[in-house]
This record gives structure tokens, C-alpha cells and sequence, in this order.
């Protein structure tokens, strides 16, 4: 008896795992069966929802809308000022659209634009239409202007396009609320000279020496922009670099403004740079002439003793140490340069140029300096 019992409890049992079991397997069948209709109709639904932002933003439109793309501006950024013009339905299928087919050569400039287009014809248009988006002028910032330089070129390009002015770049390279953009899209480069005392302009040094195409009808705002972001795009592969050896974006480029002008080749500016870091690492100042040449807001052949004392956080002369910031637009030349500095082991803290040939003397002590200076003085006669 004891036996028939004990099967039969086993058999109730075994019963109950199987009714368990296939219940469980009910319930995961349901829930893969509910997951996999959601799966279809999400795929349908953003399928028909791609499929409709493909087509016309409105096809009974016969509007036509002026779109100005600014120099300098991202996929994202384009496709935003798209849907915001309401001549495309959807901004993150434009950017869909262009990744999955590979799609550049989008240029900053005015479109003529209609809302009854496709999605398709508003992006060929925007690659092909070059009349107005076509350079009406190319401008130039060499190595080592400053942005009074800059802004006293601009009526060189005036009669191709009014909006560039002297006054008008200006009062771009000095608007606060230009600047806070800047630092919002590019805070690696900026944060620095955002947080600087004393600047003159905050942009100086900032405004990479590159040729510049000016499109029609653009701003001085979208320039100094452009002029940004070129900086940016070629000091990104240095910035972890300038955190290796502990430098700021702000002491870097103000080391590499001073290279710039003081040396003429490779081997003669990171020498320069050696110089440099040895005097800042004694607290000595750098005593740069071209310092003070920026201090007092002029170019001079030769400097006076009474210029050696103007009142300037830029007299590096008076002030140890870096300075408030860059004093013109450096080459990648000199940061490089300023980077990787060359005979910081001999001891330098002087150098003198000769203007003839070009040729700079390094020297450790006051008296070797002075008598470089002697020597080349009367090369230089």
C-alpha cells in the first residue's frame, strides 16, 4: 500500500511539472510572439514614417524659401535649419539619407528652396546649385598678423561683398555673444582664453592663417566662425600633447605667436622655444620684443628705451611669465615648435638675430648675449 501511495505522489507530481511547464512555455511563446509583432510594427511604422519624410515637406506648396547655410556648419546643424525652414519633415532622416548614401560637398551660402521638393531634390540642389554658393572672394590671414591686421585687410574684399568690413569684423571679433557660441562648440580650444585677465581680444591667435572662400553675402560673424573652426580642426591632434607636458591651449599658442616671429626656420624656432621655457622655468622674463611691439599696438625696426617700459600686461619685458595671451595668428610650424622645444639642455636664455642673413646666436650668460649682440650689430651695418 505504502508503495501505491508513493507512485502516485510521484506521478501528481511529475503532472504538475509538465502542467508548469507547458504553462511557462505558453507564456514565453505569448511574450515572444507580442515582442515580435511590436518589432513588425515598429519596422512598419518607421518605415511608412521614413517613406513620408522622403517626400514633399508640403506638395500643394508653391512657396519659395531662402535658406542661408553659414560657413562652417555641421550635417546636423544644416539639416536643423532645414526642418526649421520647413522644407523637410524630418532632420534625422536628412542625416539618414546623406550617411547611408555616402553624401559631401554641401557648401555655406544661400538656397532657393521650395517646400513642395523631396527630400532627394532638396539635397541635389544643395550639392549642385554653385551660383550662389560659389566663393566671391578668397581671404588670406598669414602667419604671425594680428586681428588689426586681419580687420584693416577686409577692405581688400569689400566690393565683393558689403557685409565684410573693417568695422564689421570688428565688432564680430568682439561680441560676447559670438564668443559664448564658440566656446560652446569648440571648449577644448577656447576654455582658456574665455578664463584669461588682460586680454586685448580674446580671438587673437585663435584665427587660424589659412586662404578663406568667402561666399556670397557672408557675414563677418560667419568668417571669424570659419576662421575658429579651422583652428580647432588643426590643433585637435596637439591637444592631448599640450596636456602631456602640462601646457594650456591659452600658453601654447601665446609660446607659439612669440616663435612665429621671432625665428625663420624649423631648427631656429624650437631652439627659440628652448629659450623660453628655460627663462619661464627661472621666472625669468622673456623680454620679447615682439611683446612689446603688441603692447604698444605698433610695428617698429627698433625699439626705444622709454617703449621698454609702457604700462601693458603684454610688456614681458616688465612681467614674468606667459603673458595675457597670444600676440597674432601662429603657424602649425611654431606649435609644433613651441611642442617640442630643441637644446633646452644647453642652458639658453639669450638670442639675438641677424637681420641679414637670417642667422640667430644662442647664448647662456649676459655677457656671451652681449657679445652675440656686438658681433651681429656689426653684421647688420
Amino acid at each position: 500500500m505504502a508503495d501505491n501511495k508513493n507512485d502516485a505522489s510521484g506521478q501528481d507530481k511529475r503532472s504538475v511539472r509538465e502542467l508548469q511547464s507547458a504553462v511557462t512555455k505558453r507564456i514565453v511563446w505569448w511574450i515572444v510572439g507580442i515582442i515580435l509583432t511590436l518589432i513588425v510594427v515598429i519596422v512598419f511604422m518607421g518605415f511608412r514614417y521614413v517613406k513620408s519624410a522622403m517626400g514633399p515637406a508640403n506638395p500643394d506648396s508653391k512657396a519659395q524659401v531662402t535658406v542661408t547655410i553659414p560657413v562652417g556648419s555641421t550635417n546636423k546643424q544644416i539639416a536643423a535649419i532645414l526642418a526649421d525652414k520647413k522644407v523637410i519633415k524630418s532632420a534625422m532622416v536628412f542625416n539618414y539619407y546623406i550617411k547611408s548614401h555616402n553624401l559631401t560637398g554641401f557648401q555655406a551660402g544661400e538656397y532657393t528652396l521650395k517646400p513642395s521638393m523631396t527630400l532627394a531634390a532638396v539635397i541635389d540642389t544643395m550639392r549642385t546649385d554653385t551660383v550662389n554658393a560659389k566663393p566671391v572672394a578668397h581671404v588670406l590671414v598669414r602667419e604671425g598678423v594680428t586681428i588689426s591686421d586681419i580687420a584693416k585687410s577686409m577692405k581688400d574684399y569689400t566690393k565683393k561683398d558689403p557685409n565684410l568690413t573693417r568695422k564689421s569684423f570688428m565688432k564680430a571679433i568682439k561680441s560676447e555673444k559670438l564668443f559664448k557660441q564658440l566656446l560652446k562648440k569648440y571648449p577644448k580650444l577656447l576654455t582658456d582664453t574665455s578664463k584669461a585677465k588682460g586680454v586685448r581680444y580674446r580671438l587673437e591667435g585663435y584665427l587660424f592663417p589659412a586662404t578663406y572662400d568667402v561666399s556670397k553675402n557672408m557675414s563677418a560673424e560667419q568668417l571669424v566662425s570659419e576662421m575658429v573652426a579651422k583652428t580647432d580642426t588643426t590643433l585637435s591632434p596637439y591637444y592631448k600633447t599640450m596636456d602631456d607636458k602640462n601646457l594650456s591651449v591659452q600658453e601654447t599658442m601665446t609660446l607659439a605667436s612669440l616663435v612665429e616671429r621671432e625665428g625663420v626656420t624649423a631648427t631656429s624656432r624650437r631652439k627659440i622655444a628652448g629659450v623660453f621655457y628655460n627663462r619661464i622655468a627661472i621666472n625669468m622674463p622673456l623680454q620679447s620684443d615682439v611683446a612689446i611691439m603688441y603692447a604698444l599696438n605698433t610695428h617698429k625696426t627698433h625699439l626705444t628705451l622709454d617703449d621698454l617700459k609702457v604700462k601693458s600686461p603684454y610688456n614681458l619685458y616688465k612681467h614674468p611669465g606667459f603673458g595675457p595671451g597670444p600676440f597674432n595668428q601662429p603657424s602649425l610650424a611654431s606649435v609644433q615648435a613651441t611642442l617640442n622645444p630643441a637644446d633646452r639642455d644647453k642652458d639658453y636664455l639669450y638670442f639675438v638675430a641677424n637681420l641679414k642673413t637670417g642667422k640667430i646666436r644662442f647664448a647662456r650668460t649676459l655677457s656671451e648675449h652681449n657679445v652675440n649682440k656686438a658681433a651681429i650689430g656689426s653684421d647688420n651695418q
